[in-house]
C-alpha cells in the first residue's frame, strides 16, 4: 500500500530523490495519480506552507520542498492529463509592469501549483494587456499580481480597469500581494483578495475559485 505520509514527509524535508522513488513505487502499485497528488504531494506542500506562514521554516526550505514536489509531480502530470483530472483552477501570475522582482511571485506560484492549481506564469514586467490576454486565451479564472516597488503598484489597478473595459471583470478573480501591498490598497483598487505571504495565497485562491 502506498505510503502517502512518507511522500508528504519526504517532500517537507526536501528529499527529491526519495519523493521520486516513493511516487514511482505508488504508480507501480496501481495507485491513481489523483490520490498521489491529493494525499501525498498536496498534503506535504500544505504543511510546509503552514510552517512557512508561522516562521518555522524560511524561503530556502520552501524552495527545496518545492523542488521535491516537482520531482513527484513530473511523474504523475502526464497521468493526470490522461485521466482527465481537472486542476482546482487556472491562475495567471506575474509581477506588474516595471517590476523585475520574481522571488515572491515564484514562491506563490509553487504554493499554488502544490495546492492543485494550473499555473500560467507570465513572468516579470507584465502589463495589463498580457494579463487580459491570458484570461481571453487560456481559460484563466484567477489573476495573481505581485509588486515589490510602490512605483509599480498602480499597474494592479490598471489591469483591473482593463478587465472592466473588456467586459470580463466578472469572469475572473484578482488577487494581489507583495511587500508594499496591503489589504486596504487591495480594497481601494477593487481586487478580490490580498495575501501577505505565499502560503496564505494558496488558501485565498481556493476561496476565490470556489466563489466563481
Amino acid at each position: 500500500m502506498a505510503d502517502f505520509r512518507a511522500i508528504a514527509d519526504a517532500l517537507k524535508a526536501g528529499r527529491a530523490p526519495v519523493v521520486k522513488e516513493l511516487v514511482t513505487a505508488a504508480v507501480a502499485e496501481g495507485i491513481g495519480p489523483e490520490a498521489i497528488l491529493n494525499q501525498g504531494l498536496i498534503i506535504g506542500m500544505g504543511e510546509i506552507g503552514e510552517l512557512f506562514k508561522n516562521n518555522e521554516v524560511y524561503v530556502p526550505e520552501v524552495l527545496i520542498a518545492a523542488r521535491a514536489m516537482y520531482a513527484g509531480l513530473d511523474i504523475i502530470k502526464p497521468m493526470l492529463a490522461e485521466s482527465g483530472v481537472k486542476p482546482l483552477g487556472v491562475v495567471a501570475i506575474g509581477t506588474t509592469k516595471g517590476d523585475l522582482h520574481d522571488i515572491g511571485k515564484n514562491l506563490v506560484a509553487m504554493m499554488l501549483e502544490g495546492a492543485g492549481f494550473k499555473i500560467v506564469d507570465l513572468g516579470i514586467d507584465v502589463g495589463p494587456e498580457k494579463f487580459l490576454n491570458s484570461v481571453l486565451e487560456q481559460d484563466v479564472n484567477i489573476i495573481a499580481m505581485s509588486a515589490l516597488l510602490t512605483t509599480t503598484m498602480p499597474g494592479m489597478k490598471n489591469t483591473i480597469t482593463a478587465l472592466e473595459e473588456a467586459g470580463i471583470r466578472d469572469k475572473v478573480k484578482v488577487m494581489v500581494g507583495g511587500a508594499p501591498v496591503t489589504q486596504s490598497f487591495s480594497d481601494e483598487i477593487g481586487a478580490d483578495g490580498y495575501s501577505a505571504d505565499a502560503a496564505s495565497a494558496a488558501d485565498l485562491a481556493k476561496t476565490l475559485v470556489a466563489a466563481l
